[in-house]
């Protein structure tokens, strides 16, 4: 008898122990609106793998791709209120919290890719905690980590190699300012549309052009409304991974500690697979039917950034002593 209730009340404490480890996992919620395929699904999808292991199950990450809660608007504000935990966008999504964060997305500051992981990252980057001490205090979201997805280049169903074969003519934009600055210095009619609409409007004429990495143009299939892609790597796309504060200062300083490594690991290796998939995506296209155009084929990369850059400087004045920071980056 005595070793009958002697088990059933180890029994016991044995469920009440994993009900408390139950109650005291934390799940977050994750948005973005990257397709199957894309840089940025493969980085959400193994970064969730790595914080469950890193944490030892005491944080779990419920990814919620290709735009399921929302898009870019709807996440950050997501994000803002609690409703989603976490994301990932342009750095410029957030600059409807603070305007000044978009300058991680401007054109032309980045000397290579390595410098652009370096010079966006939270840990070590001066110009982006200054900004993210900002972000904190006016919208409760704190930039935790980034992702490389590789160079931006633009790709038409015509031949382009400089602004003069842009003029006048409709060209997405991110729905962002920093997208519509751009484009204005591509020479182009900027006209904002969501990534998930991007497919339709390049078929119907909507657009007749586009800019992004080409694993995107690869994963959504653009090659099939697009005739030409011109390599002008005109941005070193990275995006930033951000999180709800209250919700972060929520968790453990030791699981916080955990997500951070992960990030970061998640971080260079997004540099990793967006280089080596670089040259595999140039012969990938030309084989499904794409026009390449580098420079060998005349493309006229200066006669992009001289303009495009005016155009940021003009729009964005307050980016100046940021641009500076991030040149000094090493």
């Amino acid at each position: 008898m005595f070793k009958s209730l002697a088990g059933r009340a180890a029994s016991m404490a044995v469920a009440v122990a994993l009900m408390s480890g139950a109650a005291a996992a934390e799940e977050l919620r994750y948005a973005h609106v990257g397709a199957e395929g894309d840089i940025q699904t493969r980085y959400a999808s193994e970064a969730a793998d790595a914080i469950a292991a890193e944490t030892d199950g005491e944080v779990t990450v419920q990814v919620f791709p290709a735009s399921q809660l929302g898009g870019v608007a709807e996440m950050v504000d997501g994000v803002r209120m609690g409703s989603i935990s976490m994301g990932h966008h342009d750095f410029a999504s957030l600059a409807r919290i603070v305007p000044d964060v978009a300058v991680f997305n401007a054109p032309f500051i980045y000397r290579d890719a390595a410098q652009a992981l370096a010079a966006t990252d939270p840990n070590n980057s001066p110009a982006l905690q200054e900004i993210n001490e900002k972000l904190i205090s006016e919208g409760g979201v704190r930039i935790i980590g980034r992702i490389y997805r590789g160079a931006r280049h633009i790709s038409s169903n015509f031949e382009v190699k400089s602004p003069a074969d842009l003029e006048d003519k409709p060209f997405r934009a991110v729905p962002l300012d920093l997208w519509v600055s751009m484009v204005k210095g591509f020479g182009a009619t900027p006209t904002p549309v969501e990534v998930s609409e991007l497919p339709t409007a390049l078929m119907t004429g909507l657009v007749v052009g586009q800019e992004n990495p080409l694993t995107m143009i690869s994963a959504n299939k653009l090659y099939e409304v697009q005739s030409h892609v011109a390599l002008t790597g005109h941005m070193h796309s990275v995006l930033a991974v951000f999180v709800n504060e209250k919700a972060w200062q929520g968790l453990s300083e030791d699981n916080r500690a955990a997500i951070t490594k992960v990030l970061e690991e998640k971080a260079q290796a997004s540099l990793e697979w967006a280089t080596a998939s670089e040259e595999e995506l140039v012969a990938e296209l030309k084989g499904v039917g794409m026009t390449v155009i580098t420079e060998a084929e005349g493309l006229d990369l200066e006669a992009f950034r001289k303009p495009v850059l005016e155009q940021i400087r003009a729009d964005f004045p307050n980016f100046a002593p940021y641009i500076e920071q991030i040149a000094e980056v090493k």
